[in-house]
Formats: C-alpha cells, sequence, structure tokens
C-alpha cells in the first residue's frame, strides 16, 4: 500500500510518522512546495525506524507528484495555517486555490486514490477538493470529527478522572464553533455520560471541545499538529486495513438527516471503498436544529467559494 502526504508542515509531518511507526502503508510520499523540506521530513522519520523498529519508507519529494502516482490514500494537509484573531473563513480564497490545485495533480497520478482533505477552513476545502477531483462521494472526506471526538473524549476523561479509552462519543456538524457535540451518544465504559457527570460541567466540557482549536491558536500562536495528524492517520488505516471504523467524518450530504448539497461532519463506516455507509441517527429536536445551525454556517462559506470561483472565472 502506498500513501501520500500533501504539505510536510507540523500537521503533515505528523500523519506521515504516525503512518510509518504504526506500519499502515509498505511507502508514506510527503509533497511539498519547499524546496528540500519534505525531503528532511522523510529522511529524518527515515532514520528513526531503526530505533521505533519499523519497515515503511518515507520518501520526500519538492512538488513532483509523479514520484506520488499509484497512491491508495493521499491526504492534503496543505494551506495557511490560522494565526491568531484569524478565523477559518478567512483562509478561504488562498487555501481553496492550493487545494483545488494538490487535487488535479493527485487525480492525474492516483485516479483510484481515497482523498482525505485536512486543510482549513475544512468543510469547505473538502467540498473544493470533490467538486475538482469528480470523483464520488464516498472517495472524498474531511477529518474533523475524529479530531474534535478526541478533543472532547479527552476533555471528559481528565474531568471523569478516568482513562479517555473507555469514553466514546459522537459529534456531528461543522469543523469550529457551530459543532454540534452529542451528549446523549456519549459513554463511558458503556455508561451514559449524563449518568457520571453534572450538567452545568458537561455544558462547559461541550462549549471547551468547540473552541478546542481557538485554545490552542491563543496558547501556541499557531494551529495544532499532534492529534490532527493522529486522527488523519487513524482514518488512513481504518481504509488500508478495511477496518470499517465508525468515525465522523466530512462527507457530502445527498438527503441524509433532510440535508442536501452540504459538507458535514456525519458518523460513517469507514473501509477500503472510502465511506462505505452513511449512519443516520434519530436525533431530537434540539439536536436537529444545532444540526441546522452549522448546515447554514457551511453552506455560507461554501457560496462564498462559489462566488470567488465565480469572479476568477
Amino acid at each position: 500500500m502506498k500513501v501520500t502526504v500533501v504539505g510536510a508542515g507540523n500537521v503533515g509531518a505528523t500523519c506521515a510518522d504516525v503512518l510509518a511507526y504504526r506500519e499502515i502503508a509498505n511507502e508514506v510520499v510527503l509533497v511539498d512546495i519547499k524546496e528540500g523540506f519534505a525531503e528532511g521530513k522523510a529522511l529524518d522519520i527515515w532514520q528513526k525506524a531503526p530505533i521505533n523498529l519499523y519497515d515503511t519508507r518515507t520518501v520526500g519529494v519538492t512538488n513532483d507528484y509523479s514520484k506520488t502516482a499509484g497512491s491508495d490514500v493521499v491526504v492534503i494537509t496543505s494551506g495557511l495555517p490560522r494565526k491568531p484573531g484569524m478565523t477559518r473563513d478567512d483562509l478561504i480564497s488562498t487555501n481553496a486555490g492550493i487545494v483545488q490545485s494538490v487535487t488535479e495533480n493527485i487525480v492525474k497520478h492516483s485516479p483510484d486514490a481515497i482523498i482525505i482533505v485536512v486543510s482549513n477552513p475544512l468543510d469547505v476545502m473538502t467540498y473544493a477538493a470533490h467538486i475538482t477531483s469528480k470523483l464520488p462521494r464516498t472517495r472524498v472526506m474531511g477529518m474533523a470529527g475524529i479530531l474534535d471526538t478526541a478533543r472532547y473524549r479527552a476533555f471528559l476523561a481528565e474531568a471523569l478522572n478516568v482513562s479517555p479509552k473507555d469514553i466514546q462519543a459522537v459529534l456531528m456538524g461543522g469543523h469550529g464553533d457551530t459543532m454540534v457535540p452529542l451528549p446523549r451518544y456519549t459513554t463511558v465504559g458503556g455508561i451514559p455520560v449524563t449518568e457520571l457527570i453534572d450538567e452545568e460541567t458537561l455544558n462547559a466540557i461541550v462549549d471547551r471541545t468547540k473552541n478546542g482549536g481557538g485554545e490552542l491558536v491563543k496558547l501556541m500562536g499557531t494551529s495544532a499538529w499532534y492529534a490532527p495528524g493522529s486522527a488523519a492517520a487513524q482514518m488512513v488505516e481504518a481504509i488500508v486495513r478495511d477496518q470499517r471504523r465508525v468515525f465522523p467524518v466530512c462527507v457530502k450530504l445527498e438527503g441524509e438527516y433532510g440535508i442536501d448539497g452540504v459538507y458535514l461532519g456525519v458518523p460513517v463506516i469507514l473501509g477500503k471503498n472510502g465511506i462505505e455507509k452513511i449512519i443516520e441517527l434519530q436525533l431530537n429536536e434540539d439536536e436537529k436544529q444545532l444540526l441546522e445551525t452549522s448546515r447554514g454556517h457551511v453552506k455560507e462559506v461554501m457560496d462564498a467559494l462559489d462566488n470567488i470561483n465565480a469572479a476568477k472565472a
């Protein structure tokens, strides 16, 4: 199996490192536009193989997509990171151009690849990659739900003083302030979380999850990378090993949840063909309203991208 990671910055390099360390693919190709950058990151990861005992070969290239030919899965992390005071939506014009260019090169050399988008603003960059690739929606998806759910679970584990391994949760909607955590579907070792934590504390954790990315930007001056890179690698693993894992993933909805033509995070089964199935939960009225709010926000940014593309045409 061959996996390409486009963008050798912090997120991309972390993703490649996790893929290599866990031997998820035979070869991992890192691509970047900065001369020698991907080559250096890939070489560093490869030199770690005798220490951490893995066989995955890591190769770096500067803007040469011919070396990515035949990739089974491609992860796109390219684009500008958020800076303090910058919203995800501020990134749309520049990052859409980057993602669209990258996608064209990917499809040219790996027409059978499954594409995972990590670039921000996530939901709209998934839209940009999908319309550019012209691939089925099951093969172009966005990574956000796994990251957001991981943050939610980590905060809960901290508050409850339990292992994060025992916490399962579902989170839906857009990536950002309008995401929709679902406490009703959150369990700790099979026990509903509402039986273990008071409502005020749970609501505070939900709010912290919604602003999880912004919290890290304020602390570090840039976006997170360990958790996002690891989350993307987990998606790659589910596909490459046909694990049929149930994950929240950003995908174009075509009538599911009463929504059509908008890219939102929903629970899916992830396997060798990409999105094997979209799971429709029976949401209550409050949850439906939160999802509708998230849908409206994402649709606004999708419309902004459409206007930018129309202006360029």
